[in-house]
């Protein structure tokens, strides 16, 4: 296990008044109270697993700002802001990147739709990088000119896992677990080259956010629901960890969208 930093924004103003992807119904009923429980929640599991979680200051009128890898990429210091597809969450992106320049970062902002660790995940050397519903393909080449990392495109194909952390999980430098059908024949050609000895999720565990988790390399907490993925990852050596995050779920978030690593 390697000690992580974490930066998360508590939900606060967390609430469902808009559609922007298939999980959200503004017609349902949703508990904020209940969201902000299960929330601290997995911010105990973080600390108590070692872990430092920074916090950023919930802004009303944003209810989705609790989902803070959606806020940047940070790596080797670097912090790559954010520009949101839809306006309804606009204005996270300068929060965001204000709170990287007050602790110390050097930021630049997109100019192409980019939703942060939402579909840019950190993978050993590799930048896994998702598009096709929300992330633009151009984005790509400024997140690597930027963060000096090389980008893999994986292009996703079913508007259920609309970002690239809700259909793959990064589970260490060498391994990943994910959904091969939420991506095209070529981008599940390539994850099988690169990862040959990848964790395949089933449409079961998939369908509850399970893959919307977070790993320190050892230790993964993913949602509890996902009970195939959990017994998958304990048999290949890991620790997982379930949590109820099913409150955020109803926005289309899990435990990984809640969670932005800081890596200075």
């Amino acid at each position: 296990m390697t000690a992580k930093r974490y930066l998360m924004c508590r939900p606060t103003h967390f609430a469902v008044t808009y559609r922007i992807n298939p999980w959200m119904d503004p017609t349902a009923p949703y508990d904020n109270a209940l969201a902000v429980s299960q929330w601290e929640n997995l911010r105990r599991v973080f600390l108590d697993l070692g872990h430092t979680v920074d916090l950023i200051e919930p802004l009303p009128g944003l209810p989705d700002m609790v989902f803070a890898a959606n806020g940047g990429t940070i790596i080797d210091g670097r912090a790559l802001g954010v520009q949101f597809r839809d306006a309804e969450r606009a204005d996270e992106a300068p929060a965001y990147a204000a709170w990287f320049r007050e602790n110390g970062f050097e930021v630049t902002m997109p100019k192409h739709d980019n939703e942060g660790e939402g579909d840019i995940l950190l993978a050993g050397e590799l930048l896994l990088a998702g598009t096709g519903f929300r992330t633009a393909h151009a984005s790509h080449a400024e997140t690597q000119e930027f963060l000096r990392r090389p980008v893999v495109t994986l292009q996703l194909v079913d508007p259920a896992y609309y970002h690239l952390d809700t259909a793959l999980c990064v589970l260490d430098e060498r391994n990943i677990a994910y959904l091969p059908s939420a991506f095209s024949p070529g981008s599940q050609a390539v994850l099988r080259q690169l990862f040959p000895d990848a964790i395949i999720a089933t449409p079961e565990d998939a369908a509850v956010l399970g893959l919307n988790a977070v790993s320190d390399g050892r230790n993964v907490v993913l949602p509890v629901q996902a009970t195939h993925l959990t017994e998958e990852l304990r048999k290949a050596g890991y620790h997982p960890i379930g949590v109820d995050v099913s409150e955020l779920r109803k926005a289309g978030g899990g435990p990984k969208c809640c969670t932005l690593e800081v890596r200075s």
